[in-house]
């Protein structure tokens, strides 16, 4: 049994029609977070935040880092929430032992090759990798800087709090590293 047979037998288990009440688009709590893709925040930093399906936007990509500080993917998506959505407050939410701190750039080039992509399509598409990867080599910092990032863009309105926070993924703790309000 393949991997994606696994996941549809389990959904066909899963889904009983009617027991899931429908949900509005917008979140019930105007809260938007941005936050990384680390599987051990997966059903845990939502609970750690007493949120349940429906109370947020939820933004992931790894590390919770911006390139592309004014066209990219977390810039649209903040702004379709905020404006479109309902979103009043926007938290960024990094974590400790975050794998965003130890991308070797040039190890990620090795495995990409190894794997079929061209050196030359890598060097054309990301002359720094590392800074096309968004590495970074404290979580702290990240959340300072990508939370500086959002308070400057100028698509995004003045009075919503972004706030930054770190997340433990070992026990659940939250702390605050940049409170949004009066800024």
């Amino acid at each position: 049994m393949t991997l994606l047979d696994e996941i549809i037998a389990h959904n066909r288990s899963f889904t009983h029609p009617g027991a899931f009440p429908p949900l509005s688009k917008s979140p019930r709590k105007q809260l938007g977070i941005f936050t990384c893709m680390d599987t051990r925040l997966v059903d845990f930093l939502e609970p750690a935040m007493g949120l349940q399906r429906g109370d947020a936007k939820i933004i992931k990509n790894a590390g919770n880092t911006i390139i592309d500080p004014h066209q990219g993917g977390v810039i649209r998506s903040l702004v379709v929430a905020i404006y479109e959505l309902g979103v009043e407050e926007v938290f960024v939410i990094g974590h400790e032992d975050c794998g965003m701190g130890s991308v070797d750039g040039p190890g990620l080039r090795d495995k990409m090759i190894a794997r079929g992509v061209s050196p030359e399509i890598i060097d054309r598409m990301m002359p720094d990798i590392g800074q096309w990867v968004g590495a970074f080599s404290h979580p702290r910092e990240n959340v300072e800087r990508v939370v500086r990032v959002l308070r400057e863009n100028p698509l995004l309105p003045k009075n919503v709090p972004i706030h930054g926070l770190l997340f433990c993924p070992n026990d659940g703790r939250l702390e605050v590293v940049s409170a949004g309000y009066g800024t």
